[in-house]
C-alpha cells in the first residue's frame, strides 16, 4: 500500500516547494517544473508537490509501506521547519494501493458513456457479441466514448495510413476504419484469428471491410516488415504491456510530421502509480510513460480516459 496524499491548507504553497526542491536538492535528486510543481526523489521513494492557491498538495510513493513513512517524514519535517510564519498541518492519508484507485469515478464514467456521439446498431451489437462470447476477457475492449474518441482523433489527422496494433474482437478497428479518409486503409495487427472473427461480420455490415488488412502474426514482426519511411499517420497501440516500448519505437520512426499515436491502458488499473508493482508489465509502461514525456520526436499529452490513454503527435 505504498501511496499516500496529504492537502496542507497554507497561503504559500509556492514559496514552499520552491524552498523544499532548493534545499533537498543538495542530498535528493529535486527538480521544479515551470508550473511550480515540485518533485523530489529520496532512496526511499518520491514525493510531488503541486501548490494552488490556498493548499500545498503532497503526493508520496514508494516500493513498500516503510518506505512510504520514510518519505512522508523527511517532506512532512523540512516542510514544518521551513514554515516559520504559520503552522502546517500536515495530515496524510492511510496508505493506499494503487490497484484499487478509480481513475474515472463509476458515476462520472457512466456520464461520460451517456454524453458522446452514442454508437450506433452495429458497433452496439458488436459490443453485446463481445461481451457474451469474452466473458470477463470482454474489459480487454475499448469503451463506447474511447471509440468515439479514436474516430474523432482519425478523422482530425485525415488519416491515410493507420495501424493497429491490438486488435481483440475488433471494435476499436472498427472506430478507426470509420474515421479514414477516403482510400484509407488501416493494418490491424494481432495474434488470435478466434477473437477477431467475431468482428469481421460487423466490418462487413458497416461496409468497412476493405479498409482493414488484419494480419494474424507477431505484431513486431508485422511492424519492422513495414517500409521505413515516416508515411503512417495514425496508429493506436492496445495489446501485450511488456512490448509497449517495442510497439511505440516501431511507429514513432514511421510517423509523418504531425501524425498520431495513441496508447491505451497506461495506467495498467492504477498500478502504473504504485512503485510496489514490480513485474514486466508494470515496469515497461511506467518506463515508457516517462521515456515519451522526455521523447524530443513527439508532443504528447496524458489522458484520464478509462484505463488512461497518452495521444502523442510527432513533430
Amino acid at each position: 500500500m505504498p501511496l499516500a496524499t496529504a492537502r496542507v491548507a497554507t497561503a504559500r504553497p509556492a514559496r514552499y516547494v520552491k524552498q523544499l526542491v532548493s534545499h533537498m536538492g543538495h542530498k535528493a535528486d529535486a527538480a521544479l517544473a515551470a508550473d511550480g510543481r515540485g518533485t523530489i526523489t529520496v532512496a526511499s521513494g518520491t514525493c510531488t508537490l503541486t501548490p494552488t492557491t490556498d493548499r500545498l498538495e503532497l503526493t508520496a510513493t514508494a516500493v513498500d509501506a516503510e518506505s512510504l513513512a520514510r518519505v512522508q517524514d523527511v517532506v512532512t519535517r523540512h516542510l514544518v521547519r521551513f514554515a516559520t510564519q504559520e503552522e502546517l498541518a500536515v495530515e496524510w492519508t492511510a496508505p493506499t494501493d494503487g490497484g484499487e484507485l478509480e481513475p474515472t469515478a463509476p458515476v462520472v464514467g457512466e456520464y461520460l458513456l451517456g454524453h458522446h456521439t452514442p454508437a450506433d446498431d452495429i458497433l452496439g451489437e458488436l459490443a453485446v457479441a463481445t461481451r457474451e462470447a469474452a466473458g470477463d476477457a470482454a474489459h480487454m475492449q475499448v469503451s463506447s466514448d474511447e471509440g468515439a474518441l479514436l474516430t474523432m482523433l482519425t478523422r482530425l489527422t485525415g488519416a491515410r495510413r493507420a495501424v493497429e496494433v491490438g486488435v481483440f474482437t475488433g471494435y476499436s478497428t472498427l472506430c478507426i476504419a470509420r474515421g479514414l479518409a477516403d482510400g484509407g486503409r488501416l493494418l490491424a495487427c494481432d495474434v488470435s484469428e478466434e477473437w477477431a472473427a467475431i468482428g469481421r461480420p460487423y466490418w462487413e455490415r458497416a461496409g468497412l471491410a476493405d479498409r482493414i488488412d488484419l494480419r494474424i502474426a507477431p505484431a513486431l514482426e508485422t511492424l519492422r516488415a513495414l517500409d521505413a519511411e515516416p508515411v503512417l499517420d495514425f496508429a493506436f497501440i492496445d495489446a501485450d504491456k511488456e512490448n509497449y516500448p517495442a510497439y511505440y519505437e516501431e511507429i514513432v520512426r514511421r510517423l509523418r510530421p504531425g501524425g498520431l499515436v495513441v496508447l491505451d491502458n497506461v495506467f495498467l488499473g492504477g498500478r502504473v502509480l504504485d512503485p510496489a508493482y514490480q513485474q514486466a508489465r508494470h515496469l515497461a509502461m511506467r518506463g515508457l510513460n516517462d521515456m515519451i514525456t522526455r521523447d524530443e520526436r513527439v508532443h504528447s499529452v496524458m489522458l484520464p480516459v478509462r484505463d488512461g490513454v497518452t495521444v502523442a503527435q510527432r513533430r
